[in-house]
């Protein structure tokens, strides 16, 4: 860039009639201007809304909500109580909570067991009734083929006490030995009878303790007796 020489020349002072002239002039440049910036601005806006899409209409304002039914509270018991009143109310107890009834359930099982193997007999349901009738007759005479009620022979008592208790058995002492169940000698219990002699000749009612009371033989009455006394063959419980 030329650099020019400094002047030392004073500035020229313009004169009054050219400031004059500036001052007259400046007021038509203003309008000037401002005219021409708002031509300038409504052109632009025009070209703008010439490229611009139409808007959109403005949604309609969205249905009002459903009004909600407005749900009364509950009535408060205690409004409009006096203090005294309440206080009383909050003394009185609370009634107990009654306990819900209790069902109980009781499961039964059943067991199932297997038959128990055979044993022996039971004793005889009449065997002390037996005894004691027959024990009754004990001094009576003996009498061969009497059943009693005062003489009796071996199987005659054994019918008579029998029978006195409800039971109907064989008459002879040896179809008394057939019947019932079989009895070992240390299973022998009060009421069943003894056999004695092979074959059978001669019976007897077991009294317990080893002993039985019998109609022995001609000559002798009824007695009770130790079961050693003669040939043991063999015992049954009806």
């Amino acid at each position: 860039m030329p650099i020019h020489p400094v002047s030392n020349r004073p500035a020229a002072t313009p004169s009054p009639a050219r400031s004059t002239s500036a001052r007259s002039t400046q007021p038509h440049l203003r309008a000037y201007a401002t005219r021409a910036t708002d031509v300038a601005t409504a052109s632009a806006a025009a070209a703008l809304l010439a490229v611009l899409p139409a808007t959109a209409e403005a949604p309609t304002a969205a249905p009002a909500a459903a009004a909600t039914p407005a749900v009364a509270a509950p009535a408060d018991p205690a409004a409009g109580l006096s203090p005294l009143v309440l206080e009383q109310a909050a003394a009185v107890p609370a009634a107990p909570a009654v306990p819900a009834p209790v069902v109980r359930t009781h499961v039964v099982t059943a067991a199932v067991q297997a038959p128990a193997a055979a044993s022996a007999p039971a004793a005889a349901p009449a065997g002390a009734s037996i005894v004691e009738l027959a024990l009754s007759k004990v001094g009576s005479p003996y009498r061969w083929g009497a059943t009693g009620p005062s003489s009796f022979d071996c199987s005659g008592l054994v019918n008579w006490a029998f029978e006195q208790a409800g039971m109907d058995v064989p008459r002879t002492s040896r179809a008394l030995s057939q019947a019932g169940a079989a009895v070992s000698r240390d299973e022998l219990q009060p009421g069943d009878l003894v056999f004695f002699y092979s074959p059978v000749s001669h019976v007897g009612i077991y009294i317990g303790n080893g002993q039985m009371v019998h109609a022995s033989t001609s000559g002798k009455p009824v007695a009770v007796s130790d079961i050693d006394g003669r040939p043991f063959n063999s015992a049954r419980r009806l």
